[in-house]
């Protein structure tokens, strides 16, 4: 999994509450359990007409923000079924962090397990966040997860909390199984141990 340590990178403002899962990710992506190649079908629904035309209104498809990192959005993100190919959609399309007011509990989970860093702000400060991306081309958004702030464009502050455990495997781009092999040399350790002591196991 890829390190977080800081991103810079231009936000998308996505001002819809209960954003579920199968919005993200409609359910005729789920037939594969390659994560690549699911950015074509983020907010599928919201991106194309019936026809599979381009809808240039939904905000990812706007030129300014084709290339966005990161996701400014309304509370209860992320909500629905637990399906992990949303995150897999998200990072597939380029998107390393969410902001938003609250998150689903499994969809916030599964960020952590794949790289992108979903970020709880109070709304005060989202109402920030979704002026700041509401700039076009020029809303750069940095986010220091060592120092735990958002820098705007104009080169505001806001600190953000997160649990420690979650911080260092962001910054160590730890998934559950790299965490389980830190401690590779404990389980062998162990291992023997039991093998020694009780042979018929």
């Amino acid at each position: 999994m890829e390190k977080f340590v800081k991103l810079t990178g231009v936000a998308a403002p996505l001002p819809v509450v209960n954003i579920d899962t199968d919005m993200i990710i409609p359910k005729d992506y789920l037939k594969t359990i390659k994560r690549t190649g699911l950015g074509k079908g983020l907010f599928a629904e919201a991106r194309y007409f019936e026809d599979g035309s381009v809808n240039p209104d939904f905000v990812l498809n706007k030129p300014q923000y084709q290339s966005a990192k990161i996701l400014v959005a309304g509370d209860n993100f992320g909500c629905g079924s637990s399906r992990e190919h949303a995150p897999w959609a998200l990072l597939d399309f380029g998107i390393r962090c969410v902001i938003s007011t609250s998150f689903a509990d499994i969809f916030y989970n599964n960020c952590f397990k794949n790289g992108i860093l979903p970020i709880v702000v109070p709304q005060e400060d989202l109402d920030k966040l979704m002026d700041d991306a509401s700039r076009g081309s020029n809303a750069v958004l940095t986010i220091d997860l060592e120092a735990q702030e958002i820098s705007g464009p104009d080169g505001g502050k806001i600190h953000f909390d997160i649990d420690p455990a979650r911080k260092h495997i962001m910054l160590e781009g730890l998934d559950d199984i790299a965490t389980t092999l830190k401690s590779d040399g404990a389980i062998a350790s162990f291992e023997s141990k039991v093998q020694a002591e009780r042979p018929w196991l």
